[in-house]
């Protein structure tokens, strides 16, 4: 999808579009995109984007976004831009102006309106952060001190464990507590609906940055152990140089013992269910009882033990590791994770690691925007309801649900026509696309905020209530039946995704208005665009990862061996393709790492192509200032993708993002053969391939 967070590859999000990335878990997103596109009203594309100088087979990407990369300046608040900018701009400013709306008139005591209107002022209100100085999570520090068993600690984590999934960052999944909890269908139990426990306890992005021998990598860990003694000494605590070695040495264990990013995203090795009486002849080291007693899952005996392997290494850590070593790194992640509701001077801290050193970006962004995304992950579907009714019409909807309608159906009568698939197998791809449930622009049911108290005068106690909402929220699904038609993201977000274990698409009001959905634009641009993006998430059920879960969304075999490997085979290929693009000497693209997004592009763009020419209805598209449908369509999908980052924020999406950086994503184009028509692309061409090594899937 556009983008994920593990909720993984797995969940939710291994499918998410990718269009937005997050320096970290508490830093506003990242935003790709053009804040300076002029669309065409006739064809969509932008035009005076593209450099025409440059033959289309060489550099499409720069042949559809040239001079946009030439004109357009990265803004010093973000680590890069790009085309999904001007959607959440356009996004961000209603969401403003609904928010004022409800700070400048009261609001009912208790209704959502009121929590929005008080959570934002409270956000807002730095004066009153600084004089509360520590004082709001001073009880937490203190009972961190106070730990003196092993009892006490196991007790300790449990009650720090979170539902930690970012509804803006559903795909790489990071927690700082030293495990994370999510709630869906387990993997191995058709039906059945169980607590996850995932790895966590890393301050930096992920274990490599703690293994690589790469100088780079080398130079960040430097920088992060001096970074914590700089945020621990910026909140008046003592003998931080010796608290950051403790901490520091204790998260290189933790990322020792942590699965590796491949492992973690193999379902296979994923789907491990453990008992109560399992954590403890398994994962020896944690007293379990204390840990789920903490956790309210007391009475809980199933678990999907997803990173089981970790939990087992972690748990022996939890014994064998000094006492005041966990009692730092409580402390530091504490503080470290609500950098944003504590002191200017600790958010400040925060930033200049996490949003420069990190990603590069020189500035942080305004507060009362950094405060409209916090409402996003704290207060998501109020906010999305209200900007729904304002901002969303009943056409567009309509309009994209027939738009998703034809494009299934693309993708069905694709598989119909595969010749190298068993009739067995291709039965059930059929009934898997038979069987899912789409979801355009916001849910049907919206979230209950009840027992969400949110004040006025206290920002930090607000986002603490909020992670607790959040986890007392997912608790309450345990054992009830799967809900099709959850969403995992907010109405009012840019982006899109795949829920492989409900079988389900969420596509978000915010991701459907320009420049990904333009109802004046004709229909080559919206296929090439917004249809690129529905045929992607459709994909997602079918690429290296979704196709190991049946319609029901099971994880089973439902291939035969010679058919799998026929489709393994076109994925190498597809990987092998992508490992070639290298932004800089020592670093090329990961092409196993984002083939699951990969597949999804050459299927997705595949599909939605192929519901363009249908929609013509065996017409050919007129031409219009001088592009034909063909080329609209395929302009329109290279601007999407319209991308500049960092050179920071550039090597971090390479070492820990499954999506490729989108100037990359754009080149998508060189495996279907209807490109190289369109723009007479030819032998010789930097970009062309010979027709048998087109990757062909789906």
């Amino acid at each position: 999808m556009l983008k994920k967070r593990l909720l993984s590859s797995l969940i939710a999000s291994a499918m998410a579009l990718g269009g937005l990335a997050a320096c970290n878990s508490q830093t506003t997103p990242s935003v790709v995109s053009a804040p300076d596109q002029n669309f065409d009203a006739d064809i969509g594309i932008d035009v005076t984007a593209m450099d025409t100088s440059i033959k289309p087979g060489d550099d499409f990407f720069g042949y559809a976004n040239g001079n946009w990369v030439k004109r357009t300046q990265i803004p010093a608040d973000r680590s890069s831009t790009g085309s999904f900018l001007v959607a959440f701009e356009s996004t961000e400013k209603h969401n403003a102006e609904l928010i004022a709306e409800l700070v400048s008139t009261p609001q009912p005591a208790g209704s959502n309106n009121a929590r929005i209107a008080d959570f934002y002022q409270a956000y807002t209100n730095v004066d009153a952060i600084n004089a509360a100085g520590l004082s709001p999570i001073q009880a937490d520090l203190d009972s961190y001190k106070s730990i003196k068993t092993r009892q006490q600690l196991s007790a300790t984590l449990g009650a720090n464990l979170r539902a930690d999934v970012d509804p803006l960052n559903a795909t790489d999944y990071r927690t700082e507590n030293l495990f994370g909890l999510f709630v869906t269908q387990g993997l191995a139990t058709p039906g059945k609906v169980l607590p996850y426990m995932l790895q966590g306890g890393l301050g930096l992005p992920e274990r490599e940055y703690y293994l690589s021998d790469s100088p780079k990598m080398q130079q960040i860990r430097e920088q992060y152990r001096a970074y914590i003694a700089k945020l621990l000494a910026t909140a008046g605590i003592k003998d931080t140089d010796n608290m950051a070695t403790r901490i520091f040495a204790l998260e290189t264990k933790i990322a020792q013992a942590h699965a590796t990013r491949a492992d973690s995203e193999d379902f296979s090795k994923a789907s491990a269910i453990w008992t109560r009486a399992d954590f403890a002849k398994k994962a020896p080291g944690i007293d379990w009882n204390a840990f789920f007693k903490a956790a309210q899952l007391d009475t809980q005996n199933e678990f999907d033990a997803y990173h089981a392997d970790a939990i087992t290494r972690l748990a022996k850590l939890v014994a064998s590791e000094p006492l005041q070593a966990w009692q730092d790194w409580l402390t530091f992640h504490a503080i470290n994770s609500h950098a944003n509701v504590l002191p200017t001077a600790i958010d400040a801290a925060h930033f200049a690691f996490y949003g420069t050193t990190l990603s590069g970006t020189p500035e942080q962004r305004s507060r009362d925007k950094r405060a409209l995304s916090a409402l996003d992950v704290y207060l998501g579907d109020a906010v999305g309801q209200a900007y729904v009714s304002k901002y969303f019409p009943a056409t567009a909807k309509a309009n994209v649900s027939h738009m998703v309608d034809n494009i299934i159906d693309a993708f069905h009568q694709r598989v119909e026509t595969i010749d190298w698939m068993a009739p067995s197998t291709k039965q059930e791809a059929l009934a898997k696309v038979k069987s899912l449930v789409v979801s355009v622009g916001y849910p049907d049911h919206w979230r209950v905020y009840d027992h969400y108290p949110v004040v006025a005068d206290n920002a930090y106690a607000n986002v603490v209530n909020g992670e607790k909402a959040e986890y007392l929220h997912q608790l309450g699904k345990i054992g009830k039946p799967q809900d099709k038609g959850e969403w995992w993201m907010n109405a009012q977000i840019v982006n899109a995704v795949n829920l492989p274990v409900q079988n389900a698409l969420n596509f978000p009001a915010g991701i459907l208005q320009p420049p990904f959905y333009n109802a004046d634009a004709d229909d080559a641009y919206n296929y090439g665009a917004i249809g690129a993006v529905i045929g992607h998430e459709i994909s997602h059920s079918f690429d290296n990862n979704g196709a190991a879960f049946d319609s029901t969304g099971a994880m089973r075999n439902w291939w035969t061996e010679q058919d799998f490997a026929k489709f393994a085979q076109q994925g190498d290929a597809l990987a092998a393709q992508f490992d070639t693009y290298a932004p800089f000497p020592d670093l090329h693209v990961n092409g196993k790492l984002t083939l699951g997004e990969n597949i999804a592009d050459v299927a997705g763009l595949s599909a939605a192509y192929d519901a363009y020419r249908a929609s013509l209805k065996g017409q050919e598209a007129p031409v219009i200032n001088g592009f034909t449908g063909d080329q609209r369509f395929f302009i329109g999908f290279a601007q999407t993708w319209a991308t500049k980052m960092r050179d920071a924020a550039l090597r971090q999406r390479i070492a820990t993002d499954g999506h490729a950086p989108g100037m990359y994503r754009a080149l998508t184009v060189r495996n279907l053969d209807a490109w190289y028509k369109a723009f007479n692309v030819q032998p010789g061409d930097a970009l062309y391939l010979a027709p048998e090594q087109r990757v062909k899937i789906w």
